[in-house]
């Protein structure tokens, strides 16, 4: 079976140059997929702790302006930051902290849907732009089997509801309803949406294949 020709993507960024405010491969390799190669990477140090009665959409939200407000620019750059965040109802699930959180979230989510939800923040010297995303999510009933197998494979660590839709998880996700790059942590749409608003456009170009 011969896979489809995909056409080869070329961004032109004349006018300014794109800092990636995030460490998450996961949002390096998405942002990759399109064509988009930061500049550099700058991650920034914030405190992460949600505010009393913080609904999941302010909090990601807050995260992602508090993020790019953080970091240093040089004229002629922009930094894209981003916060996913799952939740349950009003419950926010980050990052579990260690295995016995992570078992806790992976029950909580068996057997229902919950919401992922990605918000971006896009400051350029101009000012700042925000989107944000929201993905439905369904988890099959997890087994005990099924939730001590995926904590010893340690796929849970440094993601947000404990699970990588992208990894393992998958296996416990019958459906979704939205995008699936929100999932994984960066919508891709809104995310070329919003670069070529602020002047880094991505360009396809049809007459190269890869």
């Amino acid at each position: 079976m011969t896979c489809p020709r995909v056409a080869s993507v070329i961004v032109t960024s004349n006018q300014v140059k794109l800092v990636l405010g995030s460490a998450s491969p996961r949002r390096r390799d998405l942002l990759a997929q399109i064509g988009v190669v930061p500049i550099d990477i700058r991650p920034a140090d914030i405190d992460e702790t949600p505010q009393k009665s913080e609904l999941p959409r302010v909090y990601a939200r807050r995260l992602a302006l508090e993020k790019a407000s953080a970091i240093t620019l040089g004229d002629d750059e922009m930094v894209l930051c981003a916060d996913t965040v799952v939740a349950v109802g009003r419950r926010i699930l980050g990052k579990p902290i260690d295995a016995a959180q992570a078992v806790q979230y992976l029950n909580l989510l068996s057997g229902r849907r919950h919401r992922v939800i990605t918000a971006m923040a896009l400051r350029t010297n101009g000012g700042v732009k925000q989107r944000d995303v929201q993905t439905s999510v369904q988890f099959k009933t997890l087994s005990d089997r099924d939730i001590s197998d995926y904590i010893r494979s340690n796929e849970w660590q440094g993601k947000a509801g404990g699970y990588a839709i992208q990894g393992i998880g998958a296996a416990f996700i019958p459906a979704i309803n939205g995008s699936y790059t929100n999932v994984v942590g960066l919508p891709l749409p809104e995310t070329a949406g919003m670069l070529a608003a602020a002047g880094y456009p991505i360009a396809f170009d049809g007459n190269k294949m890869s």
